[in-house]
């Protein structure tokens, strides 16, 4: 299942610095109104506790982690 997520706020308030620190995409982030008028895209992987102990318990070949 894909999930989508987006990131909505007035100009120029650190939308594409959050980006940047959530992702690493390294999107321009300017001290001036619209500096970012096209979409970024970027993958974010989602670290659960509860796979990661049920690998260290059942040794599964390979383990697949989620991304947004």
């Amino acid at each position: 299942m894909a999930l989508t997520a987006g990131i909505v706020g007035l100009p120029n308030v650190g939308k594409s610095t959050l980006f940047n620190a959530i992702t690493k995409a390294g999107a321009e982030a300017a001290n001036y109104p619209f500096a970012t008028i096209d979409p970024n895209v970027g993958m974010v992987e989602v670290p659960d506790w509860r796979l990661q102990r049920l690998t260290e318990l059942v040794h599964p070949k390979k383990t697949s982690t989620d991304n947004i």
